[in-house]
């Protein structure tokens, strides 16, 4: 199959599951469920994309690494939204009373923009796919550091999940283990895994072009659907514990706390 039949196969098969992602969740009235189609559909289109034809060693350790990533946040988010059913995300709520009134459109056009985010966030894949080289330094390095990030980013949610669980902590803020060290470590480490990522691709044919992931994976995290809204979200829920816990503690890269004032 040729590199134009592949990407097209891969457009319109993410076009068309959005599309069908956008249906259901008309029908149950509850858009959250976008979160994890998003993480399950990279997983698919990078396995698509990678396994396509003659697949080496360095196609198959790249469609282990994304579909381990894609199978944990995707099973992650699918729990999460699971349980709050049929309440919906407070960045989904959010978006109903902005688009109220013309909510099926918007909520149409938002699931389709992110179909066209996975095919944008795959592409590293595609190059990897289309590449008949050995398993190098660059492979090694990469592998390395998304799985080191994909680790991190399981303890992370771990430790969130247990302190939310714990009797006594509803509305207080968890400042253990790696969330003392950063206001949301989960997304830290998930910038790290596309750096991984990113690193890999580089040891195929034009790979390093594909910059554009791990850049548009920080923008999302630091400027639209990551930070901004779960800030926004503890601030509304817990009030000037979470504004004492943004004094002392970095908003995105692990550091040391800048005190160790009562929370």
């Amino acid at each position: 199959m040729n590199a134009a039949a592949m990407l097209s196969m891969g457009a319109v098969a993410i076009l068309l599951l959005f599309f069908l992602a956008w249906a259901w969740a008309v029908k149950i009235n509850n858009y959250s469920l976008v979160d994890a189609v998003w993480a399950f559909s990279i997983g698919l289109t990078g396995l698509f994309w990678l396994t396509v034809g003659s697949a080496g060693s360095k196609q198959w350790v790249a469609a282990m690494l994304v579909l381990i990533w894609s199978a944990r946040l995707g099973i992650h988010l699918s729990k999460r939204i699971r349980k709050l059913h049929p309440t919906e995300e407070s960045r989904y709520q959010k978006l109903r009373e902005h688009w109220s009134g013309r909510e099926k459109s918007m909520f149409f056009a938002f699931f389709e923009g992110q179909a066209i985010s996975v095919l944008m966030l795959a592409l590293p894949f595609f190059f990897i796919g289309r590449d008949g080289g050995g398993f190098g330094t660059w492979e090694v390095v990469g592998a390395a550091v998304s799985l080191l990030a994909i680790f991190g980013e399981t303890l992370a949610d771990h430790q969130m999940t247990a302190f939310r669980n714990r009797s006594g902590n509803s509305g207080a803020v968890c400042n253990v283990g790696l969330w003392r060290y950063s206001r949301h470590p989960n997304y830290f480490f998930e910038f790290l895994i596309w750096v991984g990522f990113y690193i890999y691709a580089c040891g195929s044919q034009s790979g390093w072009m594909m910059v554009h992931a791990p850049i548009l994976i920080l923008f999302l995290l630091l400027r639209v659907t990551g930070v901004p809204t779960s800030e926004a979200s503890s601030l509304a829920s817990k009030g000037d514990r979470y504004r004492r816990y943004q004094q002392t503690t970095s908003v995105f890269i692990p550091l040391p706390p800048r005190n160790s004032g009562s929370l």
